[in-house]
């Protein structure tokens, strides 16, 4: 299990985990990011991932997507 961070571009995972406050877990849930989906990233420009999940592409923050493990 690694932070979504750390995944290749292009390469699709499964979310095992999605951790932080609950604030933050909500906010994430809410984009899409819970356990069993699948995501894939799709670029990673100044420090911010572009995100494919549940079929929309969604732009995170470092700090967000390190919450994100798969």
């Amino acid at each position: 299990m690694m932070p979504l961070t750390f995944a290749d571009k292009g390469k699709s995972y499964e979310i095992k985990r999605v951790g932080g406050s609950q604030d933050t877990k909500k906010h994430l849930e809410d984009l899409g990011f819970v356990s069993g989906s699948l995501v894939s990233v799709i670029s990673d420009v100044s420090g911010n991932l572009i995100v494919n999940v549940k079929d929309s592409r969604i732009a995170i923050n470092r700090d967000l997507a390190s919450k994100i493990y798969v």
